[in-house]
């Protein structure tokens, strides 16, 4: 069973920023791609880079680590075709940025 969970308010991330959010055990990476916001998970599968401190340019993001990248509209690499990381859907409701776990 999946549930709403608010992660963010949305004047918490201007466009072209994202962070890592936190919802129970499990943390996420929340970006800003031009007013829409999305999100994935929060570790780089290569050496576990937190992808939500990872320098976003339109909608991919580059783990400060190594640099691998990913869509954060799709969670699919762009280079390596068999990288790829969860994504969850993002709700608006009012002010509130919420994802569903």
């Amino acid at each position: 069973m999946s549930e709403l969970v608010k992660v963010a308010e949305i004047a918490d991330l201007q466009p072209g920023e994202g962070k890592t959010v936190v919802v129970g055990d499990r943390e996420l990476a929340l970006f800003n791609v031009g007013g829409q916001f999305h999100c994935i998970d929060n570790f780089c599968p290569h050496r576990g880079g937190a992808l939500g401190g990872g320098v976003l340019t339109d909608k991919i993001v580059a783990c400060p680590l190594h640099g691998w990248r990913f869509d954060v509209t799709t969670g699919q690499s762009p280079v390596i075709p068999t990288a790829k990381v969860d994504t969850f859907e993002v709700v608006i409701a009012g002010t509130d940025v919420k994802v569903r776990i």
